[in-house]
């Protein structure tokens, strides 16, 4: 079943609303349609919360981007803009155990120097010699035209979501 880039769009918000907190992009914010952000803090403690042994937060922000026909120009641009918010938006320091940043974008179409730079992108940070955690940038498309799914290869797993949420549904 091939969808529309705003079905698409909705069924992978459909598919987030339930881990993430959605944030709808307003229309001077375009290519950018939606940025869903999740938050994990794990610890563990003994007797009281005070005698804590060990604590951990991890958090994801995914940037949903929805273009018609993707270039390798504008690729770059939306790659940079996530890199950039997302970097904003990190609570690195003590107890950070890791971070990822994750552009995700919907075309019809796509030029194969775009799918090519976003296959080759590697992005990743440690902070504090990852005493503080680190960083990692999954990046993955879907091709809505052709059905084809790429990611980078730290973003496989979101490419695994995207295969299964558009292309293997029946409803």
């Amino acid at each position: 079943m091939q969808y529309t880039r705003q079905e698409a769009l909705a069924k992978l918000l459909k598919s987030y609303e339930s881990y993430y907190n959605i944030i709808l992009a307003d229309e001077g914010q375009k290519p950018l349609a939606a940025r869903c952000e999740f938050y994990e803090h794990s610890q563990k403690y003994v007797l009281s919360k005070k005698a804590e042994l060990w604590s951990a937060d991890c958090e994801e922000f995914i940037y949903l981007f929805d273009i018609p026909h993707l270039t390798k120009e504008k690729y770059e641009e939306c790659r940079d803009y996530a890199y950039g918010d997302g970097m904003k938006r990190l609570h690195v320091g003590p107890g950070h155990m890791y971070s990822y940043i994750t552009p995700i974008f919907l075309c019809d179409s796509c030029d194969e120097d775009a799918r090519k730079a976003l296959k080759k992108c590697r992005i990743y940070k440690s902070f504090h010699f990852s005493l503080h955690g680190w960083m990692d940038f999954h990046t993955a498309l879907a091709e809505l035209g052709s059905g084809r799914v790429e990611a980078n290869r730290n973003g496989r797993s979101v490419a695994k979501i995207l295969k299964k949420v558009l292309f293997q549904s029946k409803k």
